[in-house]
This record gives C-alpha cells, structure tokens and sequence, in this order.
C-alpha cells in the first residue's frame, strides 16, 4: 500500500492521496451513497454565483493544515492570459462575486491589475490573504489599495492565542497577524460603517469538528477587542479536509480511519444541500475547471461533459454538469457544514 510521505513538494500526489482515501476508507458508505440517502445524487449546481481563483500555490508560509499544500517554493502562478479569460467571463456573465484564492494570492505579480480590473466589472471582490504577507514590506501598501478598491478580505487566524496559532502555522505568525489586522483596522477594515469587511477563519488545531461558529465567533470577538484592540465582522468555521498536508497528519498520527467516522456519522443533509460546489466553481491557476478548491487540490476536473478550461467557458454547459464527489466531501457536510464562508447549516 503506498502512503503519504513527507511534506511540502515531496508530498504524495493527488492520485496517491485518491487512493490512500479510497484503500483506508473501506467499510464506510461512499458520498454518492449518502446523497441518494436524502435524494440530492446525482449533486448538481443551482447556478453559478461565485467564480474563484487560485491565481498560485506560492505562499510566504508552510501551514500544517494547509490543504493547498502551498509554499515558499511552489512555482505555480496564473499567467496574465488567464487572468484576461477569467475577466471575460465575468464581463460576459452575471456572476456577482470572484474570490481570488492562492497560495498567498499576494504573490502573483498580475495580482493588483487582476483586482483593478475585476473592480471596474462592478464585481464584489474577496481576497484570502494569510495577514503576515501584509507585513512585508514590499506589500505593506497592500491594505490601502484593498480599502480604495472596496475589496472584502478573508483572512485566517486558527485561534486567538499565540500559541495554537504559531502551532499551525509557524513561530511569530501570531504577532505577525495582529500586526497586518491593526494595519486594517486604521484603514476602516472590520469597522462599524465603514463598509470594508474583514472576516477571519478558523480551523480546528486537530482531528476534530469546529465548535458552533456564532460562539466561536463571541469569543474571538471579545479576546481580539479585550486583549488585543482587534476588530473584525465575522468568523468563517472551516473544517479540515482529509487531503494533502492534513491527510499526511492523519495517516502518521493513526487517526484517518476515526476521522473519516466522525466525518461520515456527522453527515447533516441540511449542509449537504448547500454545499459551496452548487453555487462556486473553481479555476485552478493554469485555467482549469474545477467544482471547488478542495477537488482542484486532487485535481478532480469537472465532469467531462463540461468545458474544462476558463478559456472555453459556457455557462449553460456548466450550469447543468455533474458535480464530482468524493469520500474527502465529507469534510463539507458534517455537523454544521463546511464552505469557504464557514457554517452551511446551524
């Protein structure tokens, strides 16, 4: 049986990482089994509301539990031709919003022109930034430019201590972050009336569920104001997905076959029928179609009847295609469920 091996790019590949899920997962029910269970199989998407981007998997940090598998030496970056493609999309449909994902999406040298450009689309913008790229100084002027553009951030910090977080994501990361959040503050971020919002994320240190997100979100809320002079509108829970480098974590500490029961025992039919991939789809930096970031991470393409490239888009093809689904979705259906903007269901 071949396993996972150690991190960063000697990590096992997507097709690896398929088959430790499927080989360990044996005895539990498939997710196809499950969604006919409660009548949502074959999933399909209920439009297309959100268009996002990986536009790299470089990243100024190495996360423990980053599902990217994303780093200082990843090379992969967007080129200027795909980011026009997805623009052309945009101008040419009426999808509301792009979320612009990495990697630390910062990084991508086209990343101010895309967000620019994006913007004079009428678009909503998000960006998922990682907080400490704001504090170098080559991107410092970062938090200005995301306030002129009415950009809304989305920004992890694992736990409001300095020790979880730095567990997660590396020594200093902690004060780094108070730092690129003070930084946002001044510029109106997170502020009553201002209209720029800033929303953290939270991800659970180990293999566990999230607790409840409203009083997670209290919590962060009073400890960051108290303690810290922090403020932010809202707390994302995401649960961790059993792929890249937190499958690694599983499969060395023993834990993947309890995990993926918690998983499975928690299914919630209520998260399942608002799972992100019915209303997202997912461009990986080199154009290609996915049904969300955690497929594009084991490069799960979207379903051959569909365009498969950004540069072939149809909105009708893809509005009626076969969303792919895995054991791994799991992860986006238990408890209260998982999306890139935290709870599904309460």
């Amino acid at each position: 049986m071949t396993t996972l091996r150690s991190l960063n790019h000697e990590l096992a590949s997507p097709l690896v990482q398929l088959q430790v899920i499927q080989h360990r997962s044996g005895g539990l029910p498939t997710f196809e089994e499950k969604l006919a269970t409660v009548g949502l199989y074959p999933l399909t998407p209920g439009g297309i509301e959100i268009l996002q981007v990986n536009v790299g998997k470089m990243c100024n940090q190495t996360c423990g539990h980053c599902h990217v598998d994303a780093g200082p030496d990843r090379m992969e970056i967007m080129p200027l031709e795909t980011m026009e493609d997805c623009l052309r999309v945009l101008r040419d449909s009426n999808i509301p919003t792009l979320d612009i994902t990495g990697g630390a999406p910062e990084l991508n040298p086209h990343f101010q022109w895309f967000v620019d450009k994006a913007g004079g689309l009428g678009r909503r913008i998000m960006v998922r930034s990682n907080l400490t790229i704001l504090t170098v100084r080559k991107f410092r002027h970062l938090p200005s430019f995301f306030a002129e553009k009415g950009v809304t951030l989305v920004s992890s910090l694992p736990c409001y201590t300095a020790e979880n977080t730095d567990k997660q994501r590396g020594e200093g990361v902690f004060e780094k972050s108070l730092e690129a959040l003070r930084m946002l503050n001044a510029r109106g971020y997170g502020q009553p009336g201002s209209g720029l919002e800033l929303h953290l994320v939270y991800n659970p240190l180990g293999a566990f569920l999230p607790g409840p997100q409203g009083k997670l979100e209290a919590d962060y809320k009073r400890v960051l104001r108290e303690q810290y002079g922090i403020a932010f509108n809202h707390l994302f829970c995401i649960t961790n997905m059993p792929i890249s480098r937190f499958l690694d974590h599983l499969i060395r500490s023993g834990e993947y076959e309890r995990y993926m029961r918690v998983l499975v025992d928690s299914f919630n039919p209520d998260a399942a029928t608002g799972v992100m991939c019915r209303n997202t789809l997912s461009v990986g930096w080199d154009g290609t179609l996915y049904d969300c970031d955690f497929n594009q991470m084991l490069e799960l393409q979207v379903n051959s009847s569909s365009p498969r490239n950004i540069r072939d888009f149809d909105l009708e093809r893809l509005t009626r295609r076969r969303i792919v689904v895995g054991r791994h979705c799991f992860g986006c259906t238990a408890g209260a469920g998982s999306s890139c903007s935290g709870e599904i269901a309460s």
